[in-house]
Order: structure tokens, then C-alpha cells, then sequence
């Protein structure tokens, strides 16, 4: 009978080529449907909402990258419980594969955008590595009944090793030929976007104070939070892309990409939060967006008059409900087709997504966005909403400090700058003020503000007094002159609330 460590080392080289022939099979169907693509895809959606702020807080936007390890080494332990187990005439290990085509196979089937092609690659896999696996453990059987033990072995082990980097390899090029086969990169590029009609207000040289470690008044790019529910960045053709505005409508509106040129694009500052930021957290940045009116488009569709939500939907699955009665208010909600002078990067929803001013993000910004669905709370729910969270979505007033850094010492006596930004996203901020210790309340300096619907820049300078441990807090008011809450809240479920603070150590 075979030793452990080769049936181990078996069922490690089964569980790869399981995934190389699903990866490569999945380049003539779509990379969304190998097995951990669509078994990541489901575990996102069935994940308890207290869980994921709980690895959220942990690793902020980290967590897709965090779910893929994880799922890499449960693939890893498991493959190799297969191999422990399985026996010639006991296909234990063989069935546990099985169990896992089927699991793998029902949760790709039941992706939103699945079709029932997207079997193939597990049910495929899973075939291949329960032969392989049968070969192997034969093999290894009849090799310790033989008298040449030793070679026998090693020439097993030699090919149990090539089919793991043959698997390996073939999952690669699986996964490289399917990335590069869908990948709008290059169409993206070439893409102009129009001129806007209005454009947004200059953003003078007082809005950004330029302190180190402040953020800075607009966040670049590459630097804007990324929150969604897909593993991997949808790719949308432009040329695919259209946008359809139906249900509690007069008439049904269809759009082609193409279609936007004939319209007046309007740019605009907008500040975006998820509302899985905590009190303090990162989850927010600031754009210039371009893109086009969503008041005018509904008001083509001609919505009836007991509608009172839009329900936003992403090509892949994704929903939002939007108030419809923010989306007429007058407010520049947009359909976006363009960020910080480019075209949408693809991970912010290239070709086309939801910008509206005033609202979290899992109410409204649904990027890869393909359909508007005018429609009410009371018949329709969203994705999030079904999960427990509240179906409208105002943004609350915040504010965070960027700087110093927390846990810091400084010398008695040295002056210090605590800067950071505050946001109530279109209604404006008036004041910043803060607090050392126990202290009055003082009122920060503020930075310009070309629009309510972006944070504001504001600093203190403080002479460090008094030896030990000191805490810093700070607190915003908005436009209405409403203060913001001192009342400790949790994310779920509409938002963080509370006073940032930090600690620094005088000495």
C-alpha cells in the first residue's frame, strides 16, 4: 500500500490539473465560470453582512484579494484530504472531487450572467482529476509491491511533480488567454470623451492646503477606493454597452453608447463614500466625473406618478435602489462615462456608471451599470437592502483626521498641524472644529470649497503642552448647520457615525 505522503502529494497535483482544465476550458466560455470564480462569486453573496465589515475593517479593499488566498488554501487542503483517502477500491478521495464538481457546477449555474455552458469547466476539471487521481493511487499501489521500492517511487513523485507544474501552467495560460481575450484596455484608450457643456467650477488654489500627509483635494485614479461584489473587474465593451430605462415608465428608452454623443455632457466635483467607511476610514475620495444628466433621462421615460425608486443594475447581477425623488431633485446625479479627465478605469465601472451626489454608494453607484428600473421600495429590493441594510442611503456628515499620525511622540512645546478632510456630501460643510483632551471645542481652518458635493480640506495648529498621552478629536458641521453625531454607530446599517479621535504621546 502506497505511503501517505505520495497519496498527499497526489491529491495536491489532482487538485491543480483541476483547476488548469477548468481554467482552460473557461477560454472558450468566460473566466467568471471556473470553479473558484464562481464559488468566490457565491460565497460573496451568501457572506453575513457582520463578517464582511468585520474583514472589511480588517483589510479594507484587501478582501477579494484575502477570499483568493483563503480559497486557495482550503482548494490545497482539501485536494490533499482527497488524496489521503482515496483507495483503489475506495474512491473516497475520488468522490470528495465529485462533491466539489457538483457544488462548484450549481453555484457557476446560478451566477447572474451565467448561461449553462458554464458547467463545462468544472464538470470538465472534476473529470480530469478523478482519472488522474485513479491513475496515480493505482500506481502507487502496485510501486510498493515491487521489489525496486525506491525508484518506483521517485519516478512516481517525478510525475505526480510534472502534473502539478503542467496543471500550473495550463491553469495560467488559462487564466492570461481569458483576461486578455476580454480585457477592454485597448478600446479604452482610444476612447475621447466630449467636451462638457458645463464644465465643472475651477478648483481654486485654496481647497487644497497642501500639508503633508493631507489627502489631497482631488484623489487620483489609481488611488480611489474600489468597494463591489465581483471577484474580478467586469469588461465592458462600449460597443456592447447599452442602457436600458424601463418599468413604471411612459415609454421605454434603449441607449447606445453612441447614442450619449448627440447629448450635453456636463462635468462635476463629486465626493463618493461607501458606506462601509468607518468613523474615519478610507473609504471615500474625491473626482472630477463626467458624464450626463439621469434627471433628463428619466424625465424622457416619463415616470408615473406613484414611482418612488430607480433600481440601478450592473452587468453583473449587482442592484441599487435609488430615491427617485433625489435623482429629479435638481442635483447633478449622472451617468458617468468619464473620471478625472479620463475614460472610466475599468475597476470604476468603465464604460458607463452611477454618480449621484449625497447618496453611499451601495444606493447609487452602481458601476458597469446596463439598467434603470423606475419602480417602488415597496415592490423592489437591492442587493444590499436584501442583506439588512437601509433601503435610502443618505450620506451622514463626517470627517477624518489625516494627519499626524496616531501613536506619535513629539517634544513639549513643538507646534502641530492636525489636518484631514470633512464631507456632507451636497450639503456643504461650514465648520470643523477641535478638540485636545477634554478640552473647548476650537474651530479648525478651512479650506475653499468649490462645491457642496465634495469634502473640504481644514487644519488646527497646536503646540504640543503638557507631557503624557493626549487624545484628538474632531467633528464637522454641515451646510443646514446641522453638527455632526456624537452617537457611536456601527456601518450596518446606514453608516458609521461618531467622533474620529487619535492619540499622540507629548514628551
Amino acid at each position: 500500500m502506497a505511503d501517505r505522503g505520495v497519496r498527499v502529494a497526489s491529491g495536491i497535483a489532482v487538485g491543480v490539473v483541476v483547476i488548469g482544465v477548468a481554467e482552460i476550458v473557461s477560454v472558450l466560455i468566460s473566466p467568471d465560470s471556473t470553479p473558484l470564480q464562481a464559488v468566490g462569486g457565491w460565497i460573496i453573496d451568501h457572506t453575513p453582512t457582520g463578517f464582511r465589515e468585520w474583514i472589511i475593517g480588517l483589510v479594507g479593499t484587501d478582501d477579494k484579494l484575502l477570499l483568493f488566498i483563503c480559497m486557495g488554501v482550503v482548494a490545497f487542503l482539501l485536494s490533499a484530504l482527497a488524496g489521503a483517502v482515496e483507495r483503489a477500491r475506495r474512491p473516497i478521495g475520488s468522490a470528495l472531487f465529485a462533491v466539489f464538481g457538483v457544488l462548484s457546477t450549481i453555484a457557476a449555474l446560478t451566477r447572474p450572467e451565467s448561461t449553462w455552458t458554464w458547467a463545462f469547466p468544472s464538470i470538465l476539471g472534476v473529470i480530469a482529476g478523478i482519472l488522474l487521481l485513479r491513475s496515480l493511487i493505482e500506481r502507487a499501489d502496485r510501486s510498493s509491491d515491487v521489489t525496486e521500492f525506491a525508484v518506483e517511487r521517485r519516478q512516481l513523485l517525478r510525475g505526480i511533480a510534472i502534473a502539478i507544474v503542467v496543471g500550473g501552467g495550463v491553469g495560467l495560460v488559462g487564466r492570461v488567454i481569458g483576461l486578455r481575450s476580454r480585457s477592454v484596455a485597448n478600446e479604452r484608450a482610444e476612447v475621447t470623451l466630449p467636451p462638457p457643456a458645463t464644465p465643472a467650477t475651477p478648483v481654486p488654489a485654496g481647497a487644497d492646503l497642501r500639508i503633508p500627509g493631507l489627502s489631497s483635494y482631488l484623489t487620483p485614479n489609481s488611488d480611489f477606493y474600489r468597494i463591489d461584489t465581483e471577484l474580478t473587474v467586469p469588461q465592458v465593451s462600449k460597443d456592447d454597452w447599452s442602457l436600458r430605462i424601463h418599468g413604471m415608465v411612459d415609454r421605454e428608452i434603449h441607449l447606445k453608447y453612441g447614442d450619449l454623443a448627440a447629448r450635453p455632457a456636463l462635468e462635476r466635483l463629486v465626493t463618493l463614500t461607501c458606506v462601509s467607511n468607518p468613523v474615519g476610514g478610507d473609504l471615500v475620495g474625491n473626482a472630477s466625473w463626467l458624464g450626463y444628466r439621469l434627471d433628463d433621462l428619466l424625465k424622457e421615460a416619463g415616470p408615473h406618478p406613484d414611482a418612488d425608486m430607480v433600481l440601478s443594475r450592473s452587468v453583473d447581477g449587482f442592484t441599487a435602489g435609488s430615491p427617485l425623488a433625489v435623482l429629479l431633485d435638481g442635483r447633478d446625479a449622472m451617468l458617468a462615462v468619464g473620471m478625472n479627465g479620463q475614460p472610466l478605469p475599468t475597476e470604476h465601472g468603465y464604460p458607463a456608471r452611477l454618480v449621484v451626489p449625497g447618496l453611499y454608494g451601495y444606493v447609487s453607484a452602481t458601476k458597469w451599470v446596463t439598467e434603470l428600473e423606475v419602480t417602488r421600495f415597496d415592490r423592489a429590493q437591492s442587493y444590499w437592502t436584501e442583506r439588512g441594510w437601509s433601503p435610502q442611503g443618505p450620506i451622514k456628515t463626517e470627517c477624518r483626521i489625516d494627519t499626524p499620525r496616531a501613536h506619535g511622540t513629539y517634544p513639549a512645546g513643538s507646534k502641530l498641524t492636525i489636518a484631514g478632510v470633512a464631507w456632507a456630501q451636497h450639503r456643504g460643510i461650514n465648520a470643523v472644529e477641535v478638540r485636545i483632551d477634554q478640552g473647548e471645542w476650537q474651530p479648525a481652518r478651512l479650506a475653499a470649497e468649490p462645491s457642496i458635493d465634495t469634502w473640504r480640506q481644514w487644519a488646527f495648529d497646536w503646540e504640543a503642552t503638557g507631557s503624557g498621552v493626549h487624545t484628538v478629536w474632531v467633528r464637522a458641521t454641515d451646510g443646514a448647520g446641522v453638527v455632526q453625531t456624537a452617537d457611536v454607530a456601527d456601518v450596518v446599517p446606514d453608516g458609521a457615525s461618531g467622533y474620529p479621535s487619535l492619540t499622540v504621546r507629548v514628551s
